[in-house]
């Protein structure tokens, strides 16, 4: 009877298997964080905007048109996420630590586009960097990178 019940329960309320992380997922992910950082000290600013689609531009290689649309889609996901731990699990799944920081860097310089850091901006990028694992010392040198003391 137990067997029974187990086979039910595998068979009709088992989880579906989560599909290869694709490189538009780890897109998402990261532009979501962006956008994140965006609205974080609630205020956003044109100039937050503008880097925002420039470093989509850049990274991805992408057109103006093509960034647009994906910080568009990005923007609805972050809005509709819980927590940040879905974004930051794909991105350890796929990611190497150099890439993190590259991320890690460019939340700094979103924090740091209106010359001024919020503490919730700081907030946001210590905790986007420990769900990351990226070590305390690379977190502060890419905050030096982007704002020099």
């Amino acid at each position: 009877m137990l067997n029974q019940i187990k086979l039910f329960f595998e068979q009709h309320l088992a989880l579906p298997l989560p599909e290869d992380t694709t490189e538009e997922q780890l897109q998402l992910a990261s532009v979501a964080l962006f956008m994140e950082m965006m609205v974080m000290d609630d205020v956003c600013e044109s100039k937050e905007r503008s880097l925002i689609l420039s470093l989509v531009q850049s990274c991805f290689s992408f057109t103006a048109e093509q960034a647009e649309t994906l910080i568009a889609s990005a923007e609805k996901q972050r809005q509709q996420a819980t927590d940040y731990f879905e974004f930051t699990s794909l991105i350890n799944k796929q990611c190497s630590l150099e890439q993190k920081i590259q991320l890690i860097e460019s939340l700094w310089r979103i924090a740091y586009v209106d010359d001024k850091l919020d503490a919730q901006e700081e907030y946001l990028v210590r905790k986007i960097a420990g769900l990351l694992y990226v070590p305390h010392i690379d977190f502060i040198m890419a905050k030096n990178r982007v704002h020099p003391a």
